[in-house]
Order: structure tokens, then C-alpha cells, then sequence
């Protein structure tokens, strides 16, 4: 099974990957309580019951039980097989699939490369941590200080220094045995082409770990304590950190507050720092880019409501203008966008250190609603008293909708356009007509040979999500309306042995160490002998230990179907007996295997019979029932 994706490599992309991200870009969610949901893309339906779960990584339509990870949403939605969609999913990720074995001679050292990239973000974090905490981080102590920032929101972003020497982090590293080469890869080495010289990029600056949504350090962000410039230094691009997709500060804004409803989008580190240490959690940052789709959804994804504050002056409004056409294609009903407007040469750290938190919280609450600003910046500089001003306020207003989707804000703009231009709204109608809704889907057919496997000790289905859906936390168990439960204990033996081996270790494919090197003791002549012996060669390969994983291997053939169909099954089995049932069920197919054909069995009775005494008398009642079985035959 050579050239095998390593269970490994699929256990690191689906860590590194979002189901919401993923989902998001095909099928427009709105967040419910902790999940998010839609209308289904695999069937025809009015009302959303299609269900997306962050925390636990995983999808369900309870309306046609289709339901499974990120890869199972790309295959199923994109008509992926599975290699496919592991490419397409690592392709995302700025990840290169790994396989292994002859076929890809290349896999060693790409998977040894990334095990020194791994966790190199996460030492750079802790050697700056430690940097600040002695003694030539005295200054940037002090820096801290004079910005009065407390130990604990500090030790809360994981603030660190970078000293002011060429090679200190290089160093460190090399010492850890990350290589220059990957060093460079992730940002925290700059390369001279023309020298060949390699030297940290970062130095003799106060350092902020940029997050991604799990925690793990992805860049950083760096401002400078002397005169250098830039004042503000990011890492650049890499394999896991893209500038157009990431929020400083938002992890940390989570952790911050389990129940987040609204966030406040801000330009700079320290003014999410800032805030943060005046009691407003709820703040992030972009990395020196504009607003894009990427962060809307990102930002959407956690809240229904989002804040954009910005300088009061020109250039603060222009980046209000931007932030504002990007916003509309994301405004489906029930989001809410403000924009706040600074004081003049104020930023949020400086304000919020003048006036305090209540003041500050209060200027976010008064800020401009989208529908306010919007007709705000087509009104600009237009006398709205001549026909002509009208005109072009109409046309702006009509230009800016046009990237709404449909839906009660759309509707309410164009009742309130009417009102402002005195126009019927009858009129605007050919404008409408261009955006009109897209026709859902055509139905796929469900496949529900996951739903066992997506259960987890505290049930993977949010009952509250649907009426029909109760969850058994005691044993395991879900009960989905229209789908009962099989029988437990018939259904299982009547299965073939080697059905049973593949029912377990689709639930535990772990279990698979425990068999013997060879298969030679599953018989391909027996129903799903074949399969067995296929599955259990699979799992060895790639070690997977993903029953989703592993199903995907065979969607789409006939093989795909009877492993969906013995998945469907609950497993009665308890889980510490399951390792000594797979025993028995192991030898007692190498017994029959080992079992002689009549005329074998016969020989060898005759040969023994020939020592005087060595028939027993079940031996000699063997033998007569051979003689009488082999005389009878043709």
C-alpha cells in the first residue's frame, strides 16, 4: 500500500484547518448559539437545518443526515474523491500532502522538515518571553510599564523582547536543532541573497504573538523601542500565517469571554493591549492590511455584531469607505456593522487612557450603523435639493446594494431610499431583479454512514438543535428521528466474522495493532473476507486512526457502501472487552484456515493408524465418518 497520505499528515491538516472557514465559502452560515447554521446544500429546503459545529470540528443536516468533516464537506460539495480533496484542503493550508512509502521518495524528508517547523512559532514565543523577564529586557519592561500594562494582560498576549543582537534567536534555535533553512521559511530569519547571510529579522523590539483560533503562535508582530524602522514589523507570509486572513488579538478576545457578542476591529497591537487593560476584551486588530472578505467572515463567524473603529481624520474615513463595500456582500440578516469615529489625532489607547472604559464602551454603543453611513457617504458633497444631486445619490445608494444579498436590511434600505429621494420604490426593482437569490442545489443522496462514528461521550448533535434528537450520554448512543437504533446483540451475530472485524475496527481502528503481521488467516472466500483483508492492509499503511478517514478511502464504490452500511451499526461491545473479542474472532479464523480438506484429514488418520495404538477412539470414529464420506462421493 505504498504512497499511502499518512494518518499523521491528515491529523495535522484537519488541526490546522477551520469547518467553518471551509463551509463558510460555499454555503452562507449565521452563528446560533454555538454553532452556526444554513440552509443545506445537499437538499431543497426553506427553513436552515444544516448545522456546523466549531468546536467539535463537524458538520449535520438534520433534515438529510448528511453530515462529516472538513474533507467530507469538499467531497461531497466539490464531487471530490478523497485524494482530492486532501490536496484541495492542504493546498488551503499552504501545506504539501505527504505520503508514504516508495512511491514518494520525498516524504521523509518533507515530513522531518515539518517536524522541525512544528513547533518552531511556539519556542520563538517562549525564548522571547524569557527575553523580557531578563535582565537586557530592562527596557522594554519599562516601555511596558510607562504604557501602564499589568503582569497579567502581559502574561494574557504572551508579550515578549527581542534583543537588540544579529543572531540571539538563531542561536537558540540552531541549538534546538531547527535548521537556518526552516527559520527562514517561517519569518523569523532574514536571508541576504547577494551575502548569504542570515540574521534575525526581529530585534530590539517589544514582541506580540499573533494566534491563530486554537492558541498556537502563528507570526508575530514586533514594535521597535528605539528609532528603527518600520515602527511596526510583521512577519511575512508562510506556510501558516497569511496577513489577509488573521486578527491579532481574537483568540485572545475568546478566551477573554466565553459568550462574545460583539467585536470592536481596531488598526494597532497596543490598542487591543491598551483596551484589554482597561477591561474592553473584545477588541482585535488587522495586520496591517485592509479589512477583506476573510476577516468579515472570521469576525461574523464568532459575533453577530462588529464595531470598526476609526481615526477621525481623511484617511480614517477612506479606510471607513473600503471597510464599507467589503462589509456589504457579508450582510445577511441578522448581522449588524457600526463604524466609530476617533477624535481627531486620537487613537483607542490614547482615548481610552484619557476618558476610561465606561466612557469609551459608550462611544462603541452610539456608533454609526451601516444603513446610517452608508446613505452618509452617498449624500457627501452632493445637494441633495437639485434633481442632479438627487440623481447621484440614488445611483450610489443603488450602486452600494447592489452587493447586498437578498434578504429584511436590503428590503428596509430600499423603503428608506425611497423615503430620502422621494422616488417609488417600485422603480428600483430592475435594479433588484439582477441579484436574485440562486437556485438551491439539486439534492444529493444522503450517506449516513458516519453518523455512528461522529458520536462522541457527550454526543457530537446538539440535541437542542432539533426536537427529534435525544442523546443518551450513559451509553453512548443517538437516536435520530426516522432512524432508529439497530438491534443490539442479533444484529451483530449475524454478521460473518470477518463483517464483525470490520464493524470494530471501524469504531476502534486502533485495534488493527493487535493483529497478526500476516492476513492470511482472513479467507477471501467468506462474504467481506476481501474487504477485511483491504481495510486492515489500509490502516497499517497509513495508520489511520480516523474512522471518517478511512471511510473516505472507499466513497463511492461498492465497498464504500457496505463499510457506510456496518458503520450504521452500533457497537454493543463493551469497550474493554473489545481487544479479546477481536482475539477470538482472529482464531477462530485461523483454525478453519488450518482445518484439513476430508481427503487430507483421512490421509493423515490412515498414516497415523499405521503406529499400533496411536488411534484414539474418537480418532477411530473419525475415520469410519471419513471412509463413509469418501465412498459416497462420485
Amino acid at each position: 500500500m505504498a504512497g499511502q497520505i499518512s494518518q499523521r499528515f491528515i491529523d495535522d491538516l484537519l488541526a490546522r484547518t477551520d469547518i467553518v472557514d471551509v463551509i463558510s465559502e460555499r454555503v452562507q452560515l449565521k452563528k446560533s448559539g454555538r454553532n452556526h447554521s444554513g440552509l443545506c446544500p445537499f437538499h431543497q429546503e426553506n427553513s436552515p437545518s444544516f448545522t456546523v459545529s466549531q468546536d467539535k470540528q463537524f458538520y449535520h443536516c438534520f433534515g438529510c443526515s448528511a453530515h462529516g468533516n472538513a474533507l467530507r464537506f469538499l467531497m461531497e460539495f466539490d464531487n471530490l474523491r478523497f485524494p482530492e480533496a486532501v490536496e484541495q484542503l492542504a493546498s488551503r493550508a499552504g501545506m504539501q500532502v505527504e505520503r508514504e512509502g516508495g512511491e514518494d521518495p520525498g516524504a521523509r524528508q518533507r515530513q522531518q522538515k515539518r517536524e522541525e517547523g512544528v513547533n518552531l512559532l511556539e519556542l520563538a514565543s517562549h525564548f522571547f518571553r524569557e527575553r523580557l523577564a531578563l535582565g537586557g529586557g530592562r527596557q522594554a519592561r519599562e516601555y511596558l510599564d510607562r504604557r501602564g500594562l499589568s503582569q497579567e494582560v502581559i502574561r494574557d498576549f504572551g508579550i515578549g523582547y527581542a534583543e537588540d543582537e544579529w543572531e540571539s534567536l538563531k542561536r537558540h534555535l540552531l541549538a534546538q536543532g531547527i535548521s537556518e533553512a526552516v527559520q527562514v521559511e517561517y519569518g523569523l530569519l532574514v536571508h541576504r541573497e547577494e551575502t548569504g547571510r542570515t540574521y534575525d529579522r526581529f530585534r530590539d523590539r517589544v514582541m506580540f504573538p499573533i494566534r491563530d483560533w486554537k492558541g498556537r503562535t502563528i507570526a508575530f508582530g514586533g514594535r521597535v523601542l528605539g528609532d528603527a524602522k518600520p515602527k511596526y514589523l510583521n512577519s511575512p507570509e508562510t506556510p501558516v500565517f497569511h496577513k489577509g486572513r488573521e486578527l491579532y488579538g481574537l483568540f485572545e478576545a475568546r478566551q477573554a469571554n466565553r459568550q462574545l457578542s460583539r467585536l470592536l476591529v481596531v488598526e494597532g497591537y497596543m490598542d487591543v493591549v491598551a483596551l484589554a487593560q482597561f477591561g474592553i476584551r473584545n477588541a482585535c486588530a488587522t495586520l496591517g492590511t485592509a479589512l477583506t472578505t476573510d476577516h468579515l467572515q472570521r469576525l461574523f463567524r464568532l459575533v453577530d455584531e462588529v464595531v470598526f473603529c476609526f481615526d477621525g481624520d481623511n484617511a480614517g474615513r477612506q479606510a471607513a469607505r473600503r471597510s464599507l463595500q467589503t462589509a456589504l456582500p457579508s450582510m445577511i440578516d441578522g448581522r449588524q456593522v457600526r463604524f466609530l469615529f476617533l477624535p481627531e489625532g486620537e487613537d483607542p489607547d490614547t482615548l481610552v487612557r484619557q476618558e476610561g472604559q465606561e466612557a469609551f464602551e459608550k462611544r462603541i454603543t452610539c456608533a454609526s450603523p451601516l444603513s446610517e453611513f452608508l446613505f452618509e457617504q452617498a449624500a457627501e458633497g452632493r445637494d441633495l435639493k437639485q434633481v442632479e444631486g438627487r440623481e447621484r445619490f440614488v445611483t450610489a445608494v443603488l450602486d452600494a446594494l447592489k452587493l447586498l444579498p437578498e434578504g429584511v436590511l436590503k428590503s428596509l434600505l430600499v423603503k428608506e431610499l425611497s423615503v430620502r429621494s422621494g422616488i417609488d420604490q417600485s422603480h428600483f426593482a430592475g435594479w433588484l431583479e439582477k441579484h436574485a437569490a440562486p437556485e438551491p442545489r439539486q439534492a444529493m443522496t444522503p450517506d449516513a454512514g458516519y453518523e455512528a462514528l461522529m458520536m462522541t461521550s457527550d454526543g457530537d448533535i446538539d440535541a437542542t438543535s432539533d426536537p427529534g434528537v435525544t442523546v443518551d450520554n450513559g451509553n453512548n448512543r443517538a437516536r435520530r428521528r426516522g432512524h432508529p437504533a439497530s438491534r443490539s446483540g442479533t444484529a451483530t451475530l449475524s454478521l460473518s466474522i470477518p463483517a464483525r472485524i470490520l464493524h470494530l475496527l471501524l469504531h476502534e481502528p486502533g485495534l488493527v495493532e493487535g493483529l497478526p503481521e500476516s492476513v492470511e488467516w482472513c479467507p477471501v472466500e467468506v462474504p467481506d473476507g476481501r474487504l477485511c483483508r483491504e481495510v486492515v492492509q489500509l490502516l497499517r499503511a497509513g495508520r489511520y486512526r480516523s474512522p471518517q478517514v478511512l471511510l473516505a478511502h472507499f466513497h463511492g464504490s461498492a465497498d464504500g457502501e457496505r463499510l457506510d452500511q456496518l458503520a450504521r451499526r452500533e457497537l454493543e461491545i463493551p469497550r474493554d472487552v473489545r481487544a479479546s473479542e477481536l482475539e477470538n474472532w482472529v482464531r477462530y479464523l485461523e483454525r478453519e484456515s488450518a482445518r484439513l480438506t476430508p481427503v487430507e484429514e483421512y490421509h493423515q488418520l490412515l498414516e497415523k493408524s499405521r503406529q499400533p495404538g496411536a488411534l484414539s477412539s474418537a480418532d477411530k470414529q473419525r475415520l469410519r465418518e471419513l471412509i463413509g464420506k469418501l465412498a459416497g462421493k462420485p
